[in-house]
């Protein structure tokens, strides 16, 4: 009997969710991955019969006339449509999970805030359930704006995810996720990051049984690596660092609930059979996962310390003046050796936003454990406590210069941004009173212990 051509035949059966997913590399690449030999089209992206009866799908994430290093498109080669044959229907999201920010939304206060880890909910909540937004700004309907959120889960996902809003960056400090995306799986650990851009479906299981970190959503844009500049052309994030999925598909015919969020409201249909359904695929606009221990940190080998822009890792800027909407970066092991420094960060007012996450921590106790957070408002002044300036100061290594090695055992994540984000009030209200009180106590300089005099009196 003649063989069927590859495009009568089915595919065989998927295999089993992988326990040690393998990955593409290569942020910005073209990537292409196939779970059955011969089911991408060698040749054409959208054939009159695509090999095995499959359907071909194309996904932008960028408009069709957009400079071709910038274009951002994925073909995806499935077993059904994903046209849904049910209608969308307006439902009631996450309560704290919020999508767009106007005057009355949140609180807008200079005050320098931090937090404690937020406690771990009852059991039976997925991820999207257990979103929180901690602050944003702008819309998405109009593609200005980022938002951050906490999340924290104790079940897995039945139902599917969209978000069309924005991109989202998703960092856990507790329990690895299993974030199954149209385009195969990313298993993403503490101190890794997950990158899932607008438009793709996931869902997100938990090993662990339970699972906390926190998100960045980005309605600017999307996701992409900064310039080096004089840094010249290696270090900090390097594109074959971040790991793409590889090709998985699951023939499954159950109804299933997918949830969107677009324009910062909340949509469900159900489909007749499994969105995971992507035999192969290629192109740009892929999902990836980054572990932060991968990074390649910069700083200064003389004097004086460097802006925190060193150590950016992602980073979606607004325009030629140096205004990003969320910039991503990371704080890792790594020597300091400057000399005569004051080696923390001095004290400054900076034009953005600053939200500083503990992803990992040597210690569970004092003032920054594992899951605590802070949020420094736009041009507001911040530094180091009294304790922590006379601490610098008087430090042994930095009085004789010696270098210094950061602790390898603690990961900082850090979003800036220039929007002047409003802080969600049942955040604004749970921040950590005994924070301002570190901030008292500083000894005043010598010219400050005498009476005021006229500066143009001679000395």
């Amino acid at each position: 009997m003649t063989a069927q051509p590859p495009s009568a035949q089915r595919p065989p059966e998927s295999a089993p969710p992988p326990d040690a997913p393998r990955y593409l590399t290569g942020f910005g690449n073209h990537l292409a991955s196939e779970a059955v030999p011969g089911a991408l089209p060698p040749r054409q992206n959208g054939p009159r019969e695509v090999p095995f009866g499959l359907y071909a799908e194309q996904i932008n994430g960028t408009g069709f006339t957009v400079h071709r290093a910038h274009n951002l498109r994925t073909w995806l080669y499935r077993l059904r449509p994903q046209v849904s044959a049910q209608p969308f229907v307006a439902i009631d999201g996450p309560p704290r999970f919020v999508g767009r920010f106007g005057p009355d939304v949140g609180v807008a206060s200079p005050e320098p805030q931090r937090y404690r880890p937020a406690p771990l909910p009852g059991e039976g909540v997925d991820l999207l359930a257990g979103v929180q937004t901690f602050a944003g700004a702008g819309d998405p309907a109009v593609k200005r704006g980022v938002a951050f959120h906490l999340f924290a889960a104790t079940a897995d996902m039945t139902r599917v995810f969209c978000n069309i809003d924005g991109d989202l960056l998703i960092a856990p400090h507790q329990g690895t996720l299993q974030v199954q995306t149209e385009l195969g799986w990313l298993h993403v650990a503490p101190t890794e990051l997950a990158l899932i851009p607008r438009g793709l479906r996931f869902r997100v299981l938990l090993p662990d049984g339970r699972a906390q970190g926190f998100m960045a959503e980005l309605f600017d844009g999307h996701f992409q690596l900064p310039e080096r500049g004089p840094v010249g052309a290696n270090g900090l994030a390097d594109e074959r660092h971040f790991k793409a999925p590889v090709a998985w598909y699951e023939d499954r015919a159950t109804p299933t609930d997918v949830v969107v969020k677009q324009g910062g409201r909340f949509w469900q249909t159900t489909l007749s059979h499994s969105p995971f359904d992507v035999v192969a695929w290629h192109g740009r606009y892929v999902p990836f996962k980054y572990d932060l221990r991968d990074f390649n940190s910069f700083g200064s080998v003389s004097w004086d310390h460097p802006d925190p822009s060193l150590l950016t890792v992602l980073t979606s800027p607004m325009d030629t003046h140096g205004r990003n909407a969320v910039d991503v970066a990371a704080f890792v092991g790594r020597w300091d050796v400057t000399e005569d420094t004051f080696r923390p960060p001095f004290f400054h007012r900076n034009a953005a936003v600053e939200f500083n996450m503990v992803l990992q921590s040597p210690t569970q106790g004092g003032a920054y454990p594992t899951g605590a957070f802070s949020f420094t408002p736009y041009l507001t002044p911040h530094g180091v406590s009294a304790r922590g300036y006379e601490a610098a100061v008087h430090n042994p290594a930095a009085v004789e210069n010696r270098p210094v090695r950061g602790s390898d055992r603690s990961v900082w994540l850090q979003f800036e941004s220039t929007y002047a984000l409003a802080v969600m009030p049942w955040f604004f209200d749970a921040r950590d009173s005994d924070f301002l009180a570190g901030f008292s106590g500083f000894s005043v300089g010598a010219l400050g212990q005498g009476p005021a005099r006229d500066p143009h009196d001679a000395p």
